[in-house]
């Protein structure tokens, strides 16, 4: 597949695999759920291209075999960014999550645990590999890795709002990103945990994980994913809220770029100084009796160090306001569900 889109505007043709999503003013996040997703409030966000999958293990193959880019989940850590690390934990790897018999309590070291040798093309570590799912979003990505991708192929990842306003699919108060239903007429819209978590799974053996990608109805604007399968990472810094709605028109943010540097380090850990970016979308992982995340408004925090067995990304271009296309008009819900129905 080619990468360089740098011509893609000359003709207002669309950047190969990407879909154009119209600027415009929407409200984002939710007063309804987690408090870290409130308050909701509008924002104006321009026009821009975003791939219509994430990133997925064929295209990240190709980028390392362009590149040679090594992941930082194949690095040894360096022991001065972890004070108090144990030296036997200083090792190349990631977090993986496995399907615990029995659980006691909210302590997530008994569905998670760092594995040696686990990256992106030896996804459950050990000798795992990619065979099967190259049509797969690619996991075990860092910050830097979904960062350097997006430097190669002259793209950059979204902001929050970016990914927020593409993931709502024009649907602005609905609750999901295909409507008020998290399972119209007992359909599955996204590869979401079913079962109890995480330990009971009622998915078919081999099916627990990642899903390939257009597994499941695209939004209202074509894309596909944007909730469950995978988190993805975006540009922007972690922020514990919102900020507070403009009580003026006039002053309604736009193309927010999230909250600064020092907000977003981890005060349970003031020792370590990662920096925190903002995940979006939720993941396979996501279940009603756990992690209710998995809809447009949910974000959460993810220190960009870290690479886990459910974590992607997608990339975005922005267009000069003078070479935008054409605005599209989102799916409508009746639309959306019909072609679920005729793809079961």
């Amino acid at each position: 597949m080619a990468l360089a889109f740098g011509d893609a505007h000359a003709s207002n043709a669309a950047p190969e695999g990407m879909v154009w999503i119209p600027g415009r003013t929407f409200t984002m996040g939710s007063n309804d759920h987690y408090p870290e997703e409130a308050p909701a409030h509008p924002v104006k966000v321009d026009g821009f291209w975003i791939d219509e999958i994430p990133v997925t293990n064929r295209r990240f193959t190709e980028f390392v075999k362009a590149t040679g880019y090594v992941t930082f989940a194949e690095k040894t850590p360096d022991a001065k960014d972890y004070p108090g690390a144990k030296p036997e934990m200083l090792r190349a790897g990631s977090l993986l999550f496995f399907q615990p018999k029995t659980v006691s309590g909210p302590d997530i070291t008994q569905w998670w645990t760092f594995k040696f040798g686990a990256n992106w093309h030896r996804p459950l570590g050990g000798i795992s590999d990619l065979r099967g799912k190259l049509d797969h979003p690619v996991v075990h990505v860092a910050w830097c890795d979904a960062k350097a991708y997006a430097d190669w192929a002259g793209l950059e990842l979204p902001t929050e709002a970016e990914w927020e306003l593409a993931a709502r699919g024009g649907l602005d108060d609905a609750e999901f990103a295909w409507g008020d239903e998290l399972m119209p007429g007992g359909i599955p819209m996204a590869n979401t945990w079913q079962g109890t978590f995480p330990v009971k799974s009622t998915k078919p053996k081999g099916h627990e994980r990642t899903s390939p990608v257009r597994s499941f109805p695209p939004n209202g604007y074509g894309l596909y994913d944007m909730i469950g399968n995978v988190w993805e990472w975006t540009a922007d810094y972690w922020s514990d809220r919102h900020p507070e709605p403009s009580a003026k028109a006039c002053c309604i943010p736009n193309n927010p770029r999230g909250g600064g540097v020092e907000a977003s380090y981890d005060p349970h850990q003031p020792n370590i100084r990662i920096p925190r970016r903002v995940l979006k979308g939720g993941s396979h992982l996501c279940a009603p009796n756990y992690c209710r995340r998995y809809r447009p408004a949910a974000r959460h925090a993810e220190p960009e160090d870290t690479s886990t067995s459910h974590l992607g990304f997608r990339c975005i271009k922005r267009a000069p306001a003078s070479q935008e296309p054409a605005s599209q008009k989102p799916m409508s819900q009746e639309n959306a569900h019909e072609q679920v129905r005729a793809s079961r």
